[in-house]
């Protein structure tokens, strides 16, 4: 033999292992599916388990996409560089059961934040006095909270005042009665269309309204059903209306730096509090990019464990399947040993039980993704905060793997006791 033809033969030969394997997978698939069609309804109620899992893992997995995509978008409008700086019980130490009159933030303790703080770019304190009841003429509105803010807020939580202008030094300097609305509460109390300039009480004392801010971008988690509003007044008014709750927002010259933005505040802040070196903290300094990190972590775990749940579906389907392929191989035992008689290996009779089994749990795994999109389509309308909810491509395709997987591991048992079966003592089966 020349080596011309030796080469010759060597090429041919896993061409010819490929198109003997594809013939016997399509003889193999086109005698499953015959089987599949000739009993419908016991098809059909063996791959309820599976509809029912693929549908719950991609519905699971859709809702907390969409829950996602919509956090993220409201952090978008916040910005990922945005810190949040709030007083905080420690977890050790004499103070982890103080009161909030101790651990409290007093305003001086932030002065000169920005010239001993570098890579922070903007700072707003804040205060608040809780819910009160603001009046226009005849017209009032409960439950309105009143939080005082300095001039930077506006920039730090990207929230502009769409109709009058924003509070300005010598507003908050002078302590002035002047006053932010947003859209609601003016619409609550009736006010003109261009209502800068009109007076509204707080309380006991007159605001004059300088401006309307955008409305505050609602995640609707937790939210109470009984209708809040909020306005704004300078940092240094709200210290005349009572002794506010004080907390602050800053954000940093740029997202590179915002870790060295929130190490420098801390370090500021435990001067100014007199904590001393090896004592906890007794605020917390955190920012939106830390919290998303957070929810990432949480949004993977509920997955997986929700996946989980769900999954154990799939794995009564796949025992309805090993039982109803069991049943099958008993039926066709006659069958089974004609086509042996025949010359049919034992790959050929395993190949076609076991894609019979991974084709019913594949056409199981098709319907659960179209029950899937159905629940999908439900969540999307019934929840505003899950409106962007949509099944990614990616959990399609592992809803499929895992029917599939189920199949085959399922599948595996009764198709070797099919190919294994002696050709004599098959044909002599009743």
């Amino acid at each position: 033999m020349t080596a011309a033809k030796a080469l010759r033969i060597i090429g041919t030969a896993p061409l010819r292992a490929a198109l003997a394997f594809l013939k016997l997978f399509y003889q193999s698939f086109y005698l499953a599916v015959g089987q599949i069609w000739a009993h419908k309804t016991r098809s059909i109620l063996t791959t309820i388990g599976i509809v029912i899992g693929v549908a719950s893992v991609t519905a699971v997995i859709a809702a907390l996409t969409g829950l996602k995509a919509k956090v993220l978008t409201q952090v978008e409008t916040l910005g990922t560089n945005t810190i949040f700086i709030s007083p905080r019980p420690p977890e050790t130490g004499p103070l982890r059961n103080a009161s909030w009159w101790t651990l409290r933030f007093l305003p001086e303790q932030f002065d000169g934040l920005l010239d001993n703080c570098p890579s922070v770019g903007k700072f707003s304190r804040i205060g608040s006095i809780g819910r009160h009841t603001v009046r226009f003429g005849e017209n009032s509105a409960d439950n309105v909270q009143i939080v005082g803010i300095e001039p930077a807020y506006h920039d730090i939580e990207s929230r502009p005042v769409t109709l009058g202008r924003p509070f300005n030094v010598i507003d908050d300097l002078q302590a002035r009665h002047v006053c932010i609305i947003e859209p609601r509460l003016q619409k609550k109390l009736r006010l003109d269309r261009d209502c800068i300039g009109q007076t509204i009480r707080i309380g006991h004392n007159a605001f004059r309204v300088a401006g309307v801010i955008e409305p505050r971008p609602s995640l609707n988690i937790g939210e109470s059903s009984q209708e809040s509003f909020e306005i704004f007044v300078p940092f240094r008014t709200i210290h005349k209306m009572g002794d506010p709750g004080v907390w602050a927002m800053a954000a940093g010259k740029s997202a590179e730096t915002l870790e060295e933005a929130q190490a420098e505040i801390r370090f500021f802040l435990r001067g100014t509090r007199g904590i001393r070196p090896g004592q906890p903290d007794t605020f917390r300094v955190e920012s939106l990019k830390s919290a998303l990190e957070t929810f990432n972590k949480i949004a993977i775990t509920v997955t997986l464990v929700a996946g989980g749940v769900v999954g154990i579906s799939l794995l009564v389907g796949g025992v309805g399947i090993m039982n109803i392929m069991l049943v099958s191989v008993s039926e066709r035992t006659r069958e089974i040993g004609l086509r042996k008689a025949v010359g049919a290996k034992k790959t050929a009779v395993l190949t076609q039980f076991l894609i019979e089994a991974v084709v019913l749990c594949f056409v199981g795994g098709l319907v659960g993704v179209g029950v899937g999109q159905l629940l999908t389509s439900a969540i999307a309308s019934l929840n505003p905060m899950l409106e962007k909810t949509y099944i990614p491509l990616w959990a399609i395709g592992l809803s499929f793997a895992f029917a599939g997987s189920v199949g085959i591991f399922f599948g595996i048992f009764p198709a070797l006791k099919a190919a294994r079966l002696d050709p004599i003592e098959a044909l002599r089966h009743e």
